[in-house]
């Protein structure tokens, strides 16, 4: 029985689990996502989260905790420097595990674990969220126009694109009428 322990030794003992972890961190810093089994993504989730969370200030010392860890000096510069940056308002929960299946050789249960902010595809960027918000799918063509007008600095471009906008909607009312035409003759 397991009772009371919290660490799954994945088959290995202590210091080829953390020489696995460390390269298995390394890794998913510098390709920000690899695939790997799932107990393998949970226990390098609970690995590399409180490095990622250390990064977030960049002190000497911080630095060096990180470098303890994952002994490679380009990993810990990517991430200090790049990583740092997209992740310094996330309060947590850097990593995603999705899970793709099972494998051919073993059946072992396999999955992705990638970091959350460099996924465009699943998550998108804070910009694409924001514009995916503001459209609408039905109707609210008033409603959208009063907000539009609302916005004074908007205003001036809105009045502007309106005439063009009009013209654009005649012209295939236009086309359907001569359509019509040509079918009743």
């Amino acid at each position: 029985m397991r009772h009371g322990k919290k660490i799954n030794h994945l088959g290995r003992q202590k210091s080829h689990r953390d020489a696995m972890l460390s390269n298995m961190a390394t890794s998913l810093i510098v390709h920000k996502r690899i695939n790997t089994t799932v107990a393998k993504a949970k226990a390098l989730r609970v690995y590399v989260e409180p490095l990622l969370t250390r990064a977030k200030t960049d002190s000497t010392h911080s630095r060096r905790m990180v470098f303890s860890y994952l002994q490679d000096k380009n990993a810990v510069t990517e991430l200090f420097r790049d990583i740092a940056v997209k992740i310094a308002d996330r309060p947590g929960g850097y990593t995603r595990i999705l899970k793709t299946g099972n494998r051919l050789g073993d059946n072992a249960e396999m999955c992705m674990i990638e970091l959350v902010d460099y996924n465009e595809t699943f998550g998108g960027t804070k910009e694409d969220a924001k514009k995916a918000k503001s459209t609408r799918r039905r109707g609210g063509k008033k409603k959208a126009a009063a907000t539009v007008e609302a916005a004074a600095p908007a205003a001036e471009e809105t009045t502007e694109k309106a005439p063009k906008a009009e013209e654009k909607a005649k012209k295939p009312k236009a086309a359907k009428k001569k359509k019509d035409e040509d079918k009743g003759e």
